[in-house]
């Protein structure tokens, strides 16, 4: 299914549709030291990659109409600062509220469906309208908002055609560990679907728990065996999972599912920084520290989640926490790894740079996990209907 995708960042989300069957024709980003890591692995040939095309360019400066039947489907995350819980909370007041140039993507293209990221401080009560709008404005992009006329009075006509609406638009809040990615990386997704392709849109099932995980650590033990661990802590720190696995022992039956993928999963085959000469981005970067509010990510529970850190990462997302009350800073590479970036996918730059880039991405395992699930809906339409015997 051919697809765009704009804001793109480092290739986060794109990589994730990709590997899900989407083939992107263009991607769109402003930011160069995104585009320079993007370019440099479209030249290494880099699976699912090799054939991109970036446009390092505004958003609003790109003609989508040109790809009006010829592209599918629409991706992308705007700009999350207008909505982040660190940032100034402008919303739509703020200049890097892109929603309107999503929309104005999916108005001049008219895909088969769509799907945006962003951070689930979109959600909060004071974007109430915003969100909204946003859903609305998607739901039928072709009710656009007229020169003279302001976000409300939009809005209120927005409402009174929902039913007439191009597309069947849903708003879903995620966490990425429930999708395999090891990160609690909270998010929500607009998904959007052509009513002609979809009857009812829904969104995936999660795969993975927590409950599972703490099934396996501390009713069964089976995370520590598998880790080689030999003495594992006998009950979590945390008092909430500390009452989780007593209610697990209680009813006696294994979670369904799979467990969250841990810090440790995820990089133990990796081993200290430097050791290994082939894989790329694996350098200590020393002076970590930790301080009330600045723990870092437990190395046994999936990762806080990462943060882009322009003016610091307060909460120590960049770091990792040790059983033995250590820390250390990740690798590029580890982090690269908790955002689901393959080994092969190389970044050129500093490490400060590079944090920047993957704190802003969006973790290819839940982008695969939603690709995979609208490639269901949207092949589900296309086939054809059986007669009647």
């Amino acid at each position: 299914m051919r697809s765009v995708e704009m804001f793109s960042g480092c290739g986060g989300l794109a990589l994730g549709l990709a590997r899900a069957g989407f083939d992107h024709l263009l991607l769109v980003e402003r930011d160069r030291h995104s585009v320079e890591n993007v370019r440099h692995n479209i030249a290494r040939d880099i699976q699912h990659i090799g054939h991109w095309q970036v446009h390092s360019d505004d958003v609003r400066a790109v003609r989508w109409g040109i790809f009006k039947e010829l592209v599918d489907f629409v991706a992308g995350g705007p700009p999350c600062q207008p909505f982040s819980i660190g940032g100034l909370h402008r919303g739509e007041e703020d200049a890097r509220d892109m929603w309107p140039e999503a929309v104005r993507a999916v108005r001049q293209i008219s895909p088969q469906g769509f799907l945006f990221e962003n951070v689930r401080g979109l959600l909060r009560p004071k974007f109430a309208d915003h969100l909204d709008w946003i859903r609305l404005s998607l739901t039928a992009p072709d009710l656009s908002q007229g020169l003279d006329e302001d976000r409300g009075s939009h809005l209120i006509r927005l409402r009174e055609r929902e039913a007439d609406g191009t597309y069947r638009v849903i708003v879903v809040k995620v966490n990425a560990a429930d999708f395999g990615a090891p990160q609690k990386r909270h998010r929500v997704l607009f998904l959007g679907v052509h009513r002609g392709a979809a009857p009812l849109v829904e969104p995936p099932k999660p795969t993975h728990s927590r409950e599972r995980l703490l099934w396996d650590q501390y009713v069964t033990g089976d995370y520590w065996r598998r880790h080689r661990i030999e003495k594992p802590p006998r009950q979590p720190v945390n008092l909430m999972d500390r009452v989780a696995v007593e209610a697990l022992r209680v009813a006696g039956r294994e979670p369904e599912g799979l467990p969250w993928v841990t810090v440790r999963d995820a990089i133990v085959d990796l081993g200290e920084p430097g050791c290994r000469k082939d894989i790329t981005n694996h350098v200590l970067q020393p002076g970590a520290r930790a301080y009330p509010g600045h723990t870092g990510s437990p190395i046994d529970e999936p990762a806080k989640a990462l943060k882009a850190g322009v003016h610091g990462v307060p909460g120590g997302e960049n770091m990792i926490a040790f059983a033995d009350g250590s820390v250390r800073y990740l690798t590029v590479r580890e982090a690269a790894r908790l955002q689901g970036l393959p080994d092969d996918y190389e970044f050129v730059g500093s490490w400060t740079e590079n944090m920047r880039q993957l704190g802003n991405a969006a973790p290819v395992q839940l982008a695969e996990a939603f690709g995979r699930h609208i490639q269901g809906l949207l092949s589900k339409a296309r086939r054809p209907a059986r007669k009647a015997a």
